[in-house]
């Protein structure tokens, strides 16, 4: 189709045009990646992903499926652009992070293209406000290779037994040790610290294990600096995929539901720590 510019009408000139009702279910979910400045956006016919990387070691990407929207259209295949992420948040959450009861702050996104700034519309009680964010030129993506096909060990578990275990484990280690076995301890989570040595067992037939599939015996450490972020997603998620392929790389998907029972994705890739791998 033919782009019609006759009208003078916005929609006309934009690549991308996304509406949702409550923008917190935005917000909240790229909150869960908020590790660093910048972010840069992939956009398709199947939604939004957001990845912020740092260092070359770790990974995290937010999914935000086009069903989450109301309105979701896309003029192109695909569309990639880098944007401050701090910034944006500061403009999804212009009314506040919480709004009074049967208030939302509806939203509308807008991007007409390379080089164009991502335009926001916010709408609160009649109220308006009009945000226009500067893009960037995106970044080369890091690719971890890591494919289902080379997934040795995997669980899924419960986040609320993980964020206690969060809570109970040593943060002055410099690593965090994950074991994935067939046999006992089956799953131990452990950190070496100013108090000791400190495990966290989660038996294979426990009730917050919903899936355990471990094909051989891993013992992987992986900085905690490099982790401590992803504890946003975790506290926000309902279930946690845990993964680990055949070179110890990690992956740590975790399932956000939102206020309206939608449910998206937050996923943190991260290598092995090769200092303590012996």
């Amino acid at each position: 189709m033919s782009l019609s510019t006759q009208q003078g009408d916005d929609e006309d000139s934009n690549i991308l045009v996304a509406k949702v009702d409550n923008a917190r279910n935005i917000s909240n979910i790229l909150k869960a990646i908020h590790f660093r400045d910048t972010a840069t956006v992939f956009a398709s016919s199947n939604g939004l992903k957001v990845t912020v990387e740092e260092s070359k070691c770790v990974q995290a990407n937010a999914f935000i499926q086009a069903g989450v929207f109301q309105e979701y259209a896309i003029r192109q295949d695909s569309a990639t652009f880098k944007v401050n992420l701090t910034v944006l948040l500061e403009c999804l959450t212009i009314f506040g992070s919480s709004s009074a009861p049967g208030m939302n702050t509806a939203l509308k996104m807008c991007y007409a293209g390379y080089g164009s700034p991502l335009q926001l519309l916010l709408e609160e009680g009649g109220v308006l406000t009009d945000c226009s964010i500067k893009t960037m030129e995106p970044d080369e993506m890091l690719d971890f290779g890591f494919s289902s096909a080379n997934v040795e060990n995997k669980v899924i578990m419960k986040s609320e037994c993980l964020r206690e275990a969060w809570s109970e484990l040593d943060m002055t280690s410099d690593v965090l040790q994950i074991l994935m076995s067939p046999d006992k301890p089956y799953f131990r989570l452990s950190t070496f610290g100013y108090a000791g040595s400190i495990h966290a067992d989660y038996p294979k037939d426990s009730d917050m294990v919903e899936s355990f599939q471990c094909e051989q015996t891993q013992t992987n450490r992986y900085k905690l600096s490099l982790l401590k972020p992803s504890v946003k997603a975790l506290s926000l998620s309902c279930k946690i995929s845990i993964r680990t392929d055949h070179r110890g790389f990690l992956s740590l998907q975790y399932m956000v539901r939102n206020e309206d029972g939608q449910v998206s994705f937050v996923e943190y890739y991260c290598c092995p720590d090769e200092d303590v791998e012996e």
